[in-house]
């Protein structure tokens, strides 16, 4: 029988919500825990996994409209099943997913309660009465801890627009970039190797996390505990650690910062890598975290190393997954065709160069990455960035002086088919790091062994 894909319950009061938008298209192959759709209330926006694997067919559920919670939006059919006609939708015998069950109750702190690995935790404030806004716009508002009412809306009748909100989120940014440091504690002295790190203002180790999204941060999980940070890599974002955190079990608060040019901070500008480096110092100054653990990939692992080895943050451990800033080569090849490509056989193509196995890049995955790259302003972002951090096939930074200084416990991944980093760069680092060679994969590890680098990850996230 298919499987029932229904809108659940993600409220307590919740009754009705609507999908603010479909990631795959029906007729398309799913695989169980890609993402389906986004559904949005007036207190969360979340992305909810398919239940099953197969694929999508008899979608009723139309974005933008009110629907009863537990009503099928869809069904997913399995390998050898046919699908029913449009108008005669399946009736299961047996449901095929449990009815929707209560949320958790809030914590004793009065913080968001936790969700699965598999959502996306809900931040920001609710929309707010009497406020003329777009459906995207109050989504956007949300994550970037933007308030409605002290915008003036641009589209009919002083409606707010999604660009109203990035606008004010950048504007936000910007200020907090010139707010003035704090002077680093006696004591610490900054680390400096082949980048020499700025440190940044993160208030006392003691004072309370800031459990909201900023302008380029996101809370996937909450929890107890020093968090994880997670920093992707060039042409990549938040979502893009999704798979991993499915086999990653520890309930710890977990935050993902987008670089600038990706993602949530696509119009946020940087000069190089020194920047990047900074706005990640920047993003854990916002939240109040002066203690993480921190993990990158690629471009993101170097930021994060350079992070680590600074005074901005207390590290607890560092894991990079495929780290840039080891060795002098790049193919940037890659990174120039992935920053420029837009539509699907482009992308297509440059994304095959990540993996080992292209069967592991489901269409859900694909299609998402497309679908945020759709309006253009992703590959101009990353098409200006890239000849700042990669050119002429050479990385123009260098991180491999600073581990010698990382005291820290220190994991590094890597995939001996890699074709975008050379995977022979993890060599010669000093005996202290711990260097995890996987001969067949490529450069997305994460992605390709995510069970394997999720038992990493919890070794030395303790």
């Amino acid at each position: 029988m298919p499987t029932e894909v229904i809108l659940p319950k993600v409220d307590m009061d919740m009754a009705t919500g609507r999908i603010s938008r479909w990631f795959v298209e029906e007729g398309a192959a799913v695989k169980k825990g890609d993402v389906l759709f986004e559904i949005e209330t007036d207190k969360a926006a979340m992305e909810i996994d398919a239940p099953a694997s197969g694929t999508l067919a008899n979608v009723t559920g139309r974005e933008g409209v009110d629907i009863p919670v537990g009503e099928a939006v869809a069904w997913i059919y399995a390998e050898g099943e046919t699908p029913a006609k449009a108008d005669a939708a399946p009736i299961p015998a047996v449901p095929s997913v449990p009815g929707p069950a209560a949320p958790p109750a809030p914590a004793a702190n009065g913080a968001a309660p936790a969700v699965s690995a598999s959502q996306i935790e809900p931040v920001g404030s609710e929309p707010v009465a009497g406020i003329r806004a777009t459906p995207l716009a109050r989504r956007l508002a949300r994550q970037r801890n933007v308030d409605l009412a002290a915008l003036d809306g641009t589209g009919p009748k002083g409606r707010v627009q999604a660009k109203d909100v990035e606008r004010a989120a950048t504007v936000a940014a910007e200020a907090r970039e010139r707010a003035p440091a704090v002077v680093p504690a006696a004591g610490h002295t900054p680390a400096r190797g082949d980048v020499e790190v700025r440190a940044r203002a993160v208030g006392q180790a003691t004072a309370p996390i800031t459990r909201q999204s900023s302008a380029a941060s996101t809370w996937l999980r909450q929890g107890e505990g020093t968090p994880l940070v997670l920093i992707h890599g060039f042409g990549s974002e938040t979502a893009s650690w999704r798979p991993l955190l499915t086999a990653f079990d520890r309930a710890m608060p977990i935050l993902s910062i987008d670089l600038p040019g990706h993602g949530a901070a696509v119009d946020l500008p940087a000069g190089g890598f020194d920047d990047l480096v900074a706005h990640v110092e920047s993003e854990l100054a916002a939240q109040n975290i002066g203690v993480a653990h921190l993990a990158g990939h690629s471009l993101g692992g170097a930021a994060a190393a350079a992070v680590a080895a600074g005074v901005a943050v207390e590290a607890r451990s560092l894991l990079l997954i495929a780290p840039a800033g080891l060795g002098p080569e790049i193919n940037t090849g890659f990174t120039e065709g992935f920053a420029a490509a837009h539509d699907e056989t482009a992308l297509r193509t440059w994304m095959r160069e990540l993996v080992a196995d292209p069967a592991v890049l489901s269409d859900g995955f694909v299609n998402a990455t497309l679908r945020a790259r759709a309006d253009g302003r992703l590959p101009a972002a990353q098409t200006r960035l890239g000849p700042l951090l990669f050119s002429q096939a050479t990385q123009r930074f260098s991180v491999r002086g600073l581990f010698e200084r990382l005291a820290m416990p220190v994991k590094v991944i890597a995939g001996g088919a890699d074709r975008i980093i050379p995977s022979r760069h993890v060599q010669g680092l000093p005996g202290h790091v711990g260097v995890h060679l996987f001969a067949g994969l490529g450069h997305m590890p994460q992605l390709e062994a995510r069970e394997a680098v999720a038992r990493l990850l919890a070794e030395i996230v303790r």
